[in-house]
């Protein structure tokens, strides 16, 4: 097997070792939008070893999102809630989807919520531009 198979392979199963603490954690309800529809763990930060911080149990939908998929103002505003969750993966990475919405409230809702002051900075220059 490759090197990075290998890698590929190992994180996989190091992420499937917080499936059941992600999703109790979540009430086994995506953490973005409530569906309980085709959940599955989305990795917000692939570059470090996943940990509970990291990790997301999301929808379908929201993990299309999560990927880059294009949504609406509307279906964007039902999400704005979990930008008061107190995990990074849920709230930051929600951020970042709602960060390419042009709508004022996005601005407004992602400097209203408890992310790090520096990610916020972050996300909001990129909706300012």
């Amino acid at each position: 097997m490759a090197k990075g198979n290998q890698a590929k392979k190992v994180r996989l199963e190091t992420i499937s070792v917080f499936s059941k603490s992600v999703g109790k954690r979540a009430g086994f309800r995506c953490e973005w939008c409530g569906s309980k529809e085709e959940l599955r763990l989305w990795d917000y930060k692939p570059e470090i070893a996943p940990n509970m911080e990291t990790l997301a149990l999301l929808c379908g939908r929201c993990h299309d999102l999560a990927k880059g998929k294009h949504a609406g103002p509307e279906e964007l505003r039902r999400l704005r809630n979990a930008l008061w969750n107190n995990t990074p993966s849920v709230a930051e990475g929600v951020a970042r989807v709602l960060a390419r919405c042009p709508e004022n409230w996005v601005r407004t809702a992602i400097g209203d919520s408890y992310i790090n002051d520096t990610v916020k900075d972050e996300i909001l220059r990129k909706v300012d531009s």
